[in-house]
C-alpha cells in the first residue's frame, strides 16, 4: 500500500511540475473541478486526439464534424437532459456544505447508484455518515439537482434560453440529414466529434477523474437494424477480464458474442477497436475490464451497453462507455424539430403492391377556406401515417402550427400502389471516450520510478506517439563548435517534421534526467567525436541503452523505427 500511496504523490508532483497538468486558475487560489493543461500536457492532449482521430477515421466510413458548445434548450429537452440530467444533492445541516448524496454513502456500503432519494436519506441517517467538512451527521433531504449549466443567448427580454452541452453527442444526431446527405445516403456510416462537456458536479474529486469542464471524443455510427452490418470479431485475439450480467469471466469478444454474453457484435466490434487504440497509445490492457451495465443502471433507450474500466490509483475508473441506443435520438428529435428529417430510405430488392386507406383533402373547401395556407394543409393530409379514427381531429402543420380538419374537408379513400421502398429510423452505436480520465491513466501506467544512487528517478515511458517531443538534441557542452552542430541537426529534424527539444542547460546527466521525466524517446548526443565522424550517440528512453549513428543516417530515418537499430530490450 505504502508503494501506491508514494507513486500517487510521485505522479502529481511530476505532471504540476513538469506542465503537464496542474489546478486552473491557481493564482487566484484555483476552483475546484477545473484543470490546466500546461506545455508538455497540452501537447500530449493534441496528439492523443490526433491519434484518436486518425483511428477512427482510417475506416473510410466514418467523417468528423465540430458543432457549438451551446446548445439551444429545445435540443436538450428532446434529449431528455432537461428534464433527468440529474444527481442527488445533500446539504450539511451543520456547516452547509453540498455533496453528492451517493459519494457519501460509497464509504459506507460501496457503489449505490440508481437508489432512491428516500432510500439514500435513510441511509445516510440509519449509518450516521459524517460530513467530510465539518464532521456532523445530520444532512437536509437529498434533492435532484441538473447539472448543465444554464446561459442564454442574445441581449434582453429576446434572449433564447441555452446550456452549455453536458456532451458532444447531440450534435451529431441533429446533424444526422447532413452525415447522411455526405455518405450519399448510404449506410452505414458514422461520425466523430471531439471537444468539451460541462457537467456543474456537485463535488467534484479525484483530479482528473471527475471535472465541471472536461473533453469528450464520441462517435455515433449509424446503421438499418434490418441490413445489420457484418462483422470480423476473430481478429481480436485477447481475452478480457468481463463482468457482465451473467457473472465474471475472462473471454475473448468473438467467444463472448456466441455465448450470446454480449449480443450485439456491434457492440464486439467497437470494443474490440477501443481496447486496441488505448493499448496503442499506452493503456495496460491486463488493467482494464469490460463492465456490463445492470438493468437499473442502464439508460432507458439503451438495449445494451457496456463500459472499459480502466483500473489505477483511483481503482477502477469508467473511461470509455459504448452504448446501443436504438433510434432513440433521432425519434426524439424528428417529433421534436419543426423540420427535422432524421429518416433514411430502404429500398426494396422488388416493389411491392400495397393496398392502403389515405386522407384526401377536398380542394373546393380547403381551399377558401385556408387560403395561402391550402396547399400545404393538403399536403400534411396526404402524408398522415394513420387515418384518423374519429371527426373533427386536430392536423399539425410543418411549422408547428395545429388546424382542425372536419368530415366536409376531407374523406378516407381506398388505394393500391407500388411501393419501392420504405423510411425508417436508423439506429446508432456510440462510443463516447472521457479523455482526461484516459489521460491520466496513461500518465500513471508509464510511471516508472527506480532508484539511482539512493534516489528516487523518474521516467514516463509514454507511447512515442503521443510524447510532447519526437526527439531532443542535446550538446554535451554549449561551446568548441558542439552547439552550432546541435542546432543544426535540430533544424534538419524540425524539417523533416519531427518535434524536437533543445536544451543546453545543466549537465548532460540532469538533462537526460529531465527528458525521461516528460517521456521523450530518443536523445541525440552530440560530443567532440561527432566533429570528427559526423556521428551521434543515440539513446533509448526506456532502458538507457546507447549506439553511435551516422548523422546522414538519423535525418533521412523515420524515427518511429529507430527501435530496430537497437538490441532487444531485457
Amino acid at each position: 500500500m505504502q508503494e501506491r500511496v508514494d507513486s500517487d504523490s510521485v505522479l502529481q508532483s511530476l505532471l504540476k511540475r513538469r506542465g503537464f497538468v496542474l489546478p486552473a486558475f491557481e493564482t487566484y487560489g484555483g476552483v475546484s473541478g477545473f484543470i490546466d493543461y500546461g506545455p508538455n500536457g497540452a501537447a500530449v492532449r493534441r496528439r492523443f486526439l490526433d491519434a484518436w482521430r486518425r483511428h477512427w477515421l482510417a475506416r473510410g466510413d466514418i467523417i468528423e464534424i465540430h458543432s457549438p458548445t451551446i446548445t439551444p434548450r429545445e435540443v436538450l429537452e428532446a434529449s431528455g437532459h432537461v428534464a433527468g440530467f440529474s444527481d442527488s444533492l445533500s446539504e450539511c445541516e451543520g456547516c452547509g456544505s453540498a455533496h453528492r448524496s451517493d459519494h457519501l454513502l460509497e464509504e459506507v456500503l460501496g457503489e449505490v447508484e440508481g437508489w432512491s432519494l428516500d432510500a439514500l436519506d435513510a441511509a445516510l441517517a440509519e449509518h450516521e455518515v459524517k460530513c467530510p467538512e465539518c464532521g456532523a451527521s445530520t444532512w437536509s433531504p437529498a434533492r435532484p439537482m441538473n447539472l448543465m449549466f444554464a446561459t442564454n443567448v442574445g441581449p434582453g427580454s429576446r434572449a433564447r434560453s441555452a446550456f452549455l452541452r453536458p456532451e458532444t453527442a447531440q450534435g451529431m444526431f441533429t446533424m444526422f440529414p447532413t452525415i447522411h446527405r455526405h455518405f450519399r445516403q448510404k449506410l452505414p456510416c458514422g461520425a466523430i466529434q471531439v471537444g468539451h462537456g460541462y457537467r456543474n458536479e456537485i463535488s467534484p474529486r479525484q483530479g482528473m477523474i471527475r471535472l465541471r469542464e472536461f473533453s469528450m471524443a464520441e462517435l455515433e455510427y449509424f446503421f438499418d437494424p434490418e441490413m445489420y452490418p457484418s462483422v470480423d470479431l476473430e481478429q481480436f485475439q485477447h481475452q478480457h477480464h468481463m463482468i457482465s450480467q451473467e457473472g465474471e469471466m475472462r473471454l475473448t469478444l468473438a467467444e463472448a458474442h456466441l455465448k450470446g454474453i454480449m449480443p450485439h457484435s456491434l457492440i464486439a466490434m467497437m470494443l474490440g477497436s477501443t481496447l486496441e487504440f488505448l493499448e496503442q497509445i499506452g493503456i495496460d490492457l491486463e488493467r482494464t475490464r469490460l463492465r456490463q451495465h445492470r438493468d437499473d443502471e442502464m439508460a432507458h433507450y439503451a438495449s445494451d451497453c457496456w463500459d472499459v474500466e480502466i483500473e489505477g490509483l483511483h481503482g477502477w475508473v469508467e473511461c470509455v462507455g459504448i452504448a446501443h441506443r436504438g433510434c432513440h435520438d433521432l425519434e426524439q428529435h424528428e417529433a421534436a424539430s419543426p423540420a427535422g428529417q432524421f429518416r433514411a430510405w430502404r429500398a426494396f430488392d422488388e416493389p411491392k403492391r400495397v393496398h392502403r386507406q389515405i386522407v384526401k383533402g377536398d380542394s373546393s373547401v380547403l381551399g377558401p377556406l385556408f387560403k395561402q395556407q391550402s396547399g400545404e394543409v393538403l399536403s400534411a393530409l396526404s402524408s398522415l401515417d394513420e387515418v384518423p379514427t374519429s371527426w373533427p381531429f386536430t392536423l399539425e402543420l410543418s411549422d408547428g402550427s395545429h388546424v382542425e380538419i372536419d368530415e366536409n374537408m376531407a374523406s378516407i379513400i381506398e388505394v393500391d400502389e407500388e411501393v419501392h421502398g420504405t423510411w425508417y429510423l436508423p439506429h446508432v452505436i456510440e462510443p463516447a471516450f472521457g479523455v482526461d480520465r484516459i489521460l491520466y491513466h496513461i500518465f500513471e501506467h508509464s510511471l516508472s520510478i527506480e532508484e539511482k544512487g539512493g534516489d528516487a528517478y523518474v521516467r514516463l515511458n509514454l507511447a512515442s506517439s503521443i510524447t510532447p517531443y519526437d526527439v531532443a538534441v542535446l550538446p554535451l557542452m554549449d561551446k568548441d563548435g558542439l552547439g552550432e552542430l546541435a542546432t543544426e541537426i535540430s533544424q534538419s529534424l524540425r524539417n523533416q517534421g519531427s518535434i524536437v527539444e533543445h536544451d543546453v542547460s545543466g549537465s548532460i546527466g540532469r538533462r537526460y534526467a529531465r527528458c525521461d521525466e516528460i517521456g521523450v524517446p530518443w536523445i541525440l548526443t552530440v560530443d567532440h567525436d561527432s566533429l570528427k565522424n559526423d556521428d551521434v550517440t543515440v539513446r533509448r528512453r526506456s532502458d538507457g541503452h546507447q549506439i553511435r549513428m551516422p548523422i546522414s543516417e538519423l535525418l533521412g530515418l523515420d524515427l518511429n523505427v529507430l527501435e530496430r537499430r537497437f538490441p532487444p530490450q531485457s
